[in-house]
C-alpha cells in the first residue's frame, strides 16, 4: 500500500476510535417536579451573570445545606463546570464532571497549595508530625465540632430528664434565594419535630466525644439516675431507660447543588468515571463508554424512640471539615434516594457510637495538629465515605464504599491507635487505583429489584447501565476501558490483519485465474 492512502487509512481509525461516541442521554423519565440542571441553565444561561451567581454560590456554600458527598469545587472543577455552560454543552452538563479519581486527585492537591488559612486558627502553627500535639481553645474547636451551649473549657453536668428547651426548625440559613426563581437548601422533612430534641442530643453526643480533648474539662448527662461520660455510655443509659436504639449505614446519593428552580427540584449529582466498560457500548472500531456514577453519600444514622427521647440524628465526616453528629431534618430531593446497607441494635449500637466518637476525637486531633489544612481537612482526611467505610470494615469484615480518599500518613498519632489502623485497613483511591466493582455497587442508595433492574433509580440513563455492567460482573465478562492509544492499536492491527487477508486472497484468485 502507498504511504498516502496509508496515512488516510490511520487518520481515520485515529478519528473513529480517538472521538468521543456520545448516545444521547436520555431527559426522562424525571421523578415528579424535577428537572435535570441543563434545562434549567438552559432557560436561564442567558441572564447577564446568572452563571457566575451560581458558580460562587456553589463554591462558597460548601456543608450549609445538608448531606454533602466529595463535590469539591476546585478551580478546574468550578472552571470546567464553566465551560460546560458557556458552551451550551447540556449533555456533559448532567455528567458532570465525569472525570476519573485519577484526574480529580491532582486538581485537588494543586487545590491543597494554593487555598488559604482559616482566619479563626491564626496564631496556631502546624506542627510536624508525630511532634507533641497543639491544643484548640474553645473558639477554636467550634470551628470543627458543633457543642452548642456546652463550652469545652466549663466543667458541667447536664440532664436529660426533661424535654428540650432549644429551638425549633426553621429554614433561616438554610434555604436562601439566588435569583427570584431559583433557590438554595432544602425545607423540613419528617423529622424537624423533633429538631429541639435532636439537635440537643447532637451536642450532648458531641461535646461528649471530646472529654479526653486537651483544655477540655468533665462534661456528663444524666437520665433515670445514670451518667455517661462517653457517646457509647449515654447511649447504654437510653437503653437501660426503656429507649429503643437503632443505629443504621445510610447511603444517598449526594446531592451536589441542593437546588430549585421555579418550585422544583434540580437534579445535581456529582459524576465519577469508574473506568468499567459500559457493555455492548462498544466494538472494533469505537471505544466503549465508561460508567459513569454519581458519587454517594455514607453516614451513620441513630433513631432514638422511649419515653424520655425522641431523636433522630446522624454522624458523618463532611465538606464543612466537621466529623459530629448533626441533625437530619431536612428534606431530601426525591432523586436521592436511601438505602440501609446495615442495621445495629445492642452492643453493635453501642460499638458504632463508640467508634464514631473515637472518629469525631482523632479528627479534632487532626485539626490541632494540622490547622492550615484546606477545606477542613476534606479529602486530604477524608470524605463522608471514609469513616462509614473503615467502621463497617471493622464490623463486617469488608468495605463496600467508593471513594475513600483519606492519606494515611496523615494518620499518626499515637492517641489515636485504633482510629490509625481502621483507615489503613480499607481501600484506597489516591492513586486512581480501579475501584473494586462491589464498591462501585455497594455504594449506590439502591440495590439491583427483579431482574437486576435497579428499578427505584431515577436518575435518567443510569439505570440501564447499572443494569447492564452489574449482569457483566455476576457472569465474569466485565472489562475496564483503557486510553486511545490501546484502541487505535487494536483497531490498526485489525485492519493490517484484514489486509493481509484480502491480498492473500487477491494473490490467491490471481494464480487460481492463470
Amino acid at each position: 500500500m502507498r504511504l498516502k492512502p496509508m496515512l488516510a487509512l490511520l487518520g481515520a481509525v485515529f478519528t473513529v476510535t480517538g472521538c468521543r461516541f456520545r448516545n444521547p442521554l436520555p431527559e426522562g423519565p424525571l421523578p415528579p417536579n424535577t428537572v435535570l440542571l441543563s434545562q434549567m441553565m438552559r432557560e436561564l444561561s442567558a441572564q447577564p451573570g446568572f452563571t457566575e451567581t451560581v458558580l460562587q454560590d456553589l463554591d462558597g456554600a460548601k456543608g450549609k445545606n445538608g448531606k454533602r458527598g466529595p463535590a469539591l469545587m476546585t478551580p478546574a472543577l468550578i472552571d470546567d463546570l464553566r465551560k460546560r455552560i458557556l458552551g451550551k454543552d447540556w449533555q456533559a452538563l448532567d455528567r458532570f464532571p465525569g472525570w476519573t479519581m485519577r484526574e480529580i486527585n491532582p486538581t485537588v492537591q494543586l487545590a491543597d497549595r494554593v487555598a488559604g488559612k482559616n482566619p479563626k486558627l491564626e496564631g496556631m502553627s502546624a506542627v510536624h508530625p508525630g511532634a507533641p500535639a497543639g491544643s484548640l481553645n474553645d473558639e477554636q474547636t467550634r470551628t470543627f465540632l458543633d457543642l452548642g451551649p456546652y463550652p469545652l473549657n466549663q466543667a458541667q453536668t447536664v440532664s436529660l430528664e426533661k424535654p428540650s428547651t432549644l429551638p425549633g426548625f426553621t429554614t433561616e440559613g438554610i434555604v436562601t434565594a439566588i435569583t427570584s426563581n431559583v433557590t438554595r437548601g432544602d425545607g423540613p422533612n419528617q423529622y424537624a419535630p423533633e429538631h429541639a430534641e435532636s439537635q440537643r442530643l447532637a451536642d450532648v453526643l458531641n461535646r461528649l466525644s471530646v472529654n479526653k480533648l486537651e483544655g477540655a474539662k468533665p462534661f456528663s448527662a444524666t437520665l433515670g439516675g445514670r451518667e455517661a461520660m462517653t457517646p457509647e455510655a449515654l447511649v447504654g443509659v437510653l437503653m437501660s431507660t426503656g429507649h429503643t436504639v437503632t443505629v443504621t449505614d445510610s447511603r444517598y446519593f449526594a446531592n451536589f447543588g441542593h437546588l430549585h428552580y421555579k418550585g422544583q427540584d434540580v437534579m445535581m449529582p456529582f459524576w465519577i468515571n469508574t473506568r468499567i466498560a459500559v457493555p455492548g457500548t462498544g466494538g472494533l472500531f469505537r471505544r466503549p463508554r465508561a460508567l459513569l456514577v454519581p458519587v454517594s453519600h455514607a453516614e451513620y444514622e441513630w433513631h432514638i424512640r422511649g419515653p424520655r427521647i425522641n431523636a433522630d440524628i446522624s454522624h458523618y465526616f463532611g465538606v464543612d471539615g466537621k466529623a459530629e453528629w448533626r441533625t437530619m431534618d431536612k428534606l431530601d430531593q426525591a432523586w436521592v434516594l436511601k438505602r440501609d446497607a446495615h442495621t445495629y441494635t445492642g452492643a453493635q449500637a453501642i460499638e458504632v457510637t463508640r467508634l464514631t466518637g473515637l472518629m469525631t476525637l482523632a479528627y479534632m486531633h487532626q485539626h490541632a495538629r494540622r490547622p492550615a489544612l484546606p477545606f477542613g481537612g476534606y479529602y486530604a482526611l477524608g470524605v463522608c465515605q471514609d469513616p462509614v467505610s473503615a467502621i463497617e470494615k471493622k464490623l463486617n469484615g469488608q468495605s463496600t464504599l467508593f471513594p475513600n480518599t483519606a492519606d494515611c500518613a496523615l494518620f499518626d498519632d499515637p492517641r489515636d491507635r485504633e482510629v490509625n489502623a481502621l483507615f489503613s485497613a480499607i481501600p484506597k483511591d489516591r492513586a486512581g487505583t480501579e475501584p473494586q466493582p462491589e464498591r462501585i455497587f455497594g455504594s449506590l442508595p439502591a440495590a439491583p429489584g427483579a431482574g437486576d433492574s435497579f428499578s427505584s433509580i431515577m436518575i435518567p440513563g443510569l439505570a440501564p447501565d447499572l443494569q447492564a455492567t452489574y449482569a457483566a460482573w455476576k457472569d465474569g465478562t466485565l472489562q475496564h476501558t483503557h486510553g486511545m492509544l490501546f484502541y487505535l492499536m487494536r483497531s490498526t492491527a485489525s485492519i493490517a490483519v484484514a489486509a493481509a487477508a484480502l491480498a492473500l486472497l487477491l494473490r490467491f484468485r490471481k494464480g487460481y485465474t492463470r
